[in-house]
């Protein structure tokens, strides 16, 4: 057989690792406000601070050896736009959930309307499976859903959401594999793009 160019270089295809649905305590790694055509996000990356798969999104960001890697591990809150609307209330109304969520798990800390001091808080995740397609390929794979006090993921106090389904698929092919995966590495965070 004739060996093939990089061969040495070329990393191997290692076995993923899926985050299951569930509630897990999380660590804010950062927040930022993004424009959008239609509106504004906060957009805060998490990673999962305790248990079986910490530091989960830290080692899948390492595993990726593509030049646009990406954290994965992001909740995406809708900015609310004072227009009134029924929308806009519960926009609100989820919002603040979420932020009460980071206050209550952290001693101390208020919410001030500076997102980059949500930086470094503790507080605990609900994960639902969401359905994913790419490239005619589909599966399932976990994504924050809101966030709650931390205390209530250590006691169990929480309930999983249902599935949220693909509502325009464009494929009715299902393959059950998750994009992400997961080494455990812990060389320490300076490869990460946050400062810790």
């Amino acid at each position: 057989m004739k060996p093939f160019n990089n061969y040495a270089e070329t990393q191997a295809l290692s076995e993923s690792r899926k985050l299951p649905k569930g509630g897990y305590v999380v660590k804010i790694m950062g927040a930022e406000v993004k424009e959008y055509s239609w509106g504004q996000r906060l957009e805060i990356s998490i990673d999962i601070s305790e248990g079986e798969y910490k530091d989960f999104y830290a080692a899948d960001y390492r595993a990726q050896n593509t030049e646009d890697k990406k954290w994965k591990g992001v909740l995406r809150l809708s900015v609310p736009t004072d227009d009134g609307s029924e929308k806009d209330d519960l926009t609100k109304r989820i919002f603040k959930g979420n932020i009460e969520a980071v206050e209550d798990s952290n001693s101390g800390y208020h919410w001030d309307w500076d997102e980059k001091k949500l930086k470094g808080k503790t507080v605990g995740c609900i994960f639902r499976s969401e359905e994913w397609e790419i490239g005619g390929r589909n599966g399932w794979k976990s994504q924050p859903y809101k966030f709650i006090p931390a205390d209530k993921i250590r006691s169990g106090d929480f309930k999983i959401p249902d599935d949220k389904a693909k509502s325009n698929k464009t494929s009715s092919a299902s393959i059950d594999t998750d994009l992400s995966s997961f080494e455990d590495i812990t060389t320490g965070n300076s490869d990460l793009p946050f400062d810790i």
